[in-house]
């Protein structure tokens, strides 16, 4: 008897099973080639990723040394400002010709970047912005300056740049007294921002009140007359407090330019519009306090050079410098090297003017000096908190 296998196999079904196996061993090597094509994505995207982060690292290694270049540049436009008013006051300039010309010619020189950075936008500036900037530029300019130019002219250059390191300061106690801000006792930032208040203010007290030895350095390149110098000791306690109201009024400026900024949020046109009106305002308060157009004249002088270079270096570069160092690292960043103006204008104003450089400035400056960075270090690390 023959016995016939169970399962034979039909010619149909090993050809279906062959072209499952087919399939099967395609899709197989589908897939691996979609591995391969996504490691190698993979390796592409790695190494994107590593070129893109080199060039980052090259600009931030450009960057590490152009930020403080360029804040240390400011320093010196602020140093040459106070040196060169000083040098046009002292030679008869009036005060409220130079703050007219320099502010016209400041606006002057930001204009074109507000016109091509900010195209159109002056169209919104509405009555509402313009009353704040009318204040701004009173407040911010007008008033201030005009305290500081005085206040120069009865002091020494030295003696006046402190009070413009000072306006931090006076900002801080001003957003306490109308609780803008909480003094926070009990953290550690708080108590050293009252350690840097109290060490600046009395460092400014001191330089004030006492003088010390003098020490004599080097032999000055512009000679000062007795009579001047006499005048200058004299007129030191009415130069302070004309010092002290321009920081006062600088403080209450910064309260006021935050609300700028939310009225007319366009930095270029509300600088423009603020230099521009403040122009108007000192040249407006000169012509009631002297009509004598000798006052208003202006030669190829130290004063035009005292003009232009406030408003080309100490408005629109300052600016222009400041806004990209706030860009780059933040906004605590540009007040930190404010305290180099303080030594430049010091050794610069003792070189050329003749400024005398006493044991007494001296420990004031430095007290200054380390009460600002100590409130501005304090200051920089309590902002990530909030």
């Amino acid at each position: 008897m023959l016995l016939l296998p169970t399962n034979p196999e039909r010619p149909g079904c090993t050809r279906r099973r062959l072209t499952s196996n087919t399939i099967v061993e395609g899709v197989a090597a589908e897939e691996r080639s979609a591995a391969m094509d996504v490691e190698k994505g993979g390796r592409t995207a790695r190494a994107a990723a590593g070129s893109e982060m080199e060039m980052e690292k090259e600009k931030e290694t450009a960057a590490g040394w152009k930020a403080p270049a360029a804040m240390v540049l400011v320093q010196v436009f602020n140093a040459g400002m106070v040196l060169l008013s000083k040098v046009a006051i002292g030679g008869g300039m009036f005060v409220f010709a130079l703050l007219a010309y320099r502010s016209l010619f400041g606006a002057a020189v930001i204009l074109p970047f507000a016109f091509f950075l900010e195209r159109g936008k002056w169209k919104e500036m509405d009555w509402h912005a313009t009353g704040w900037i009318f204040l701004n530029a009173f407040i911010g300019y007008a008033v201030p300056m005009s305290l500081y130019y005085y206040g120069l002219q009865d002091t020494t250059a030295s003696y006046a740049v402190i009070f413009l390191n000072i306006i931090p300061l006076t900002t801080f106690i001003l957003s306490l007294i109308f609780r803008m801000e909480k003094l926070q006792i009990g953290t550690a930032a708080g108590s050293l921002k009252i350690a840097g208040v109290a060490l600046s203010v009395g460092g400014t007290m001191l330089m004030s009140l006492y003088k010390g030895k003098t020490l004599h350095l080097w032999n000055p390149i512009l000679h000062h007359h007795n009579e001047e110098q006499l005048e200058v000791a004299s007129n030191q306690l009415r130069g302070t407090i004309l010092l002290a109201g321009s920081s006062f009024t600088f403080a209450c400026w910064y309260l006021i330019q935050s609300k700028v900024l939310k009225v007319y949020p366009y930095k270029y046109w509300s600088s423009m519009a603020t230099c521009l009106v403040g122009g108007f305002q000192t040249a407006l308060a000169g012509l009631l306090l002297r009509r004598d157009s000798r006052a208003w004249k202006i030669g190829w002088d130290i004063n035009l050079a005292t003009i232009v270079y406030s408003g080309a270096l100490a408005t629109a570069g300052k600016y222009s410098l400041n806004s990209w160092a706030v860009a780059k690292r933040g906004p605590s960043y540009p007040p930190m090297f404010s305290p180099l103006s303080v030594v430049i204008t010091v050794v610069l104003g003792s070189i050329f003017m003749g400024d005398d450089i006493t044991v007494g400035s001296l420990l004031g400056t430095t007290m200054v000096i380390v009460g600002l960075y100590i409130f501005l270090w304090a200051k920089a690390k309590e902002l990530p908190a909030k």
